[in-house]
């Protein structure tokens, strides 16, 4: 009877952990699946210019130019706007007259117009180029901060996994010592129900992956990453005026300025030249001259400084937009700066402190093992020193791939690209 009842028991715990692993292991599919293929020809610089080619900033880059191209045009142009044309005929009630006068109207440069107008061109040209600059380092940044979040998502699946590994062995040894009786029934619920959570993690952190990895895709559009990608430590110490974004900002201040020159070159208005003839001609009308002439004349505008007043105004509020914009990049860029510095010495020292925890640890759990097996501690114990263990371990790896990722993000900070 007493055989039956143990039979009878082991079956029901045999079904019970039969189902829970069958549970547990419906867990660890996240339900999609986004694929990332290392590329070793494949270098970060490289993803950056593609990404620059189909990114949503490349329409405005590109009419940025287009626009500097229409200014450098006319600033070549001869005259100060669209000449035009004028005809008028006059005819005597008799018939017997007839007037004609026609002209062309020419607006000239105003003096240091054109001139003003070829450096609006120039500097219209350089920020163009400016941007363009700074959207690639931010582009940069992006991708930065996505392969990075990828390795770290690595980084803790493949504990995860590891930690199922080694979870799934003790609860084989845990089984094993019940069925012999070394164990009771709480422990090998409780190894099951370790055995769960370990497989319950390890399903988030392949989720993790996913995510980090649409991520990538999403900025790059495309599922290739760099076999390496690792950077070297910039020298910069400082925020320096090359500093793309600080480029990017000065060149729109100096575009600012040069269009405020060039309004207010056009003055009043624009002159006119204007270079006609008249034809004079009548049937012995003694109204008429019967001659030809030709008219030329000059026409110059003068007080208009009160219309031209608040287009200036409105380019002046804009200008000073720019130069506080600046001042505050200027603050933020600084404070980056310090941000990732500070981290990436907090980084530095850390490692050390968690590659030492890390191989204390796992003497530790070595010892705690061993001592489980000859019954001097219980399997609670156990399970804390393990999970503290794998935690130290995590912890290690972390720190490595943190203070490489801090590195490229200290060469963001300082505006550096790979």
């Amino acid at each position: 009877m007493f055989a039956l009842n143990l039979l009878r028991a082991g079956l029901l715990i045999s079904l019970q952990t039969t189902a829970l692993l069958g549970h547990a292991e419906s867990l660890t599919s996240p339900g999609h699946h986004d694929p990332i293929e290392v590329d070793t020809g494949l270098t970060l610089s490289q993803v950056i210019d593609a990404t620059m080619e189909n990114y949503p900033d490349a329409s405005w880059l590109n009419a940025l130019e287009e626009e500097s191209a229409a200014i450098a045009e006319r600033s070549q142009s001869w005259t100060a706007g669209a000449a035009s044309a004028g005809l008028a005929f006059q005819e005597a009630t008799s018939g017997t007259l007839h007037i004609l006068d026609a002209a062309v109207q020419v607006p000239l440069w105003n003096p240091g117009q054109r001139d003003a107008e070829q450096a609006l061109a120039k500097q219209a040209g350089n920020s163009a180029q400016s941007q363009k600059s700074a959207v690639k380092l931010r582009i940069a940044g992006l991708i930065r901060a996505a392969l990075w979040d990828i390795e770290l998502a690595n980084i803790k699946f493949n504990q995860a996994k590891t930690d199922k590994e080694v979870t799934q062995a003790l609860l084989d040894k845990v089984r094993q010592r019940y069925e012999l009786g070394d164990l009771a029934r709480s422990d090998l619920l409780l190894a099951q129900s370790e055995l769960l959570q370990k497989q319950s993690s390890l399903t988030l952190a392949e989720a993790e992956i996913m995510h980090a990895r649409k991520r990538y895709i999403s900025i790059t559009q495309s599922s290739k990453i760099p076999a390496r990608y690792q950077e070297s430590l910039s020298e910069l110490t400082e925020i320096k005026q090359n500093h793309p974004n600080l480029v990017a900002v000065n060149s729109q201040i100096d575009r600012k300025q040069a269009e405020l020159e060039a309004i207010r070159r056009v003055g009043s208005g624009q002159t006119q030249l204007a270079v006609g003839i008249n034809s004079d001609r009548g049937n012995n009308d003694p109204r008429s001259n019967d001659t030809e002439s030709f008219n030329i004349g000059v026409s110059v505008p003068f007080g208009g400084s009160a219309h031209m007043a608040p287009q200036i105004a409105a380019v002046n509020v804009e200008l000073n937009q720019l130069i506080t914009q600046r001042d505050q990049l200027y603050r933020d860029l600084e404070l980056a700066h310090h941000e990732a510095e500070h981290a990436l010495e907090v980084n530095r020292a850390e490692q050390d402190n968690a590659n030492q925890l890390k191989k204390l640890a796992e003497e530790h759990l070595e010892m705690t093992e061993l001592s489980f097996s000859a019954g001097e501690i219980n399997l609670m114990d156990l399970l804390k020193i393990q999970a503290r263990t794998q935690q130290s371990i995590l912890y290690a790896n972390e720190r490595a791939v943190m203070l490489q990722r801090d590195i490229a993000l200290y060469n963001q900070a300082v505006g550096v690209l790979p």
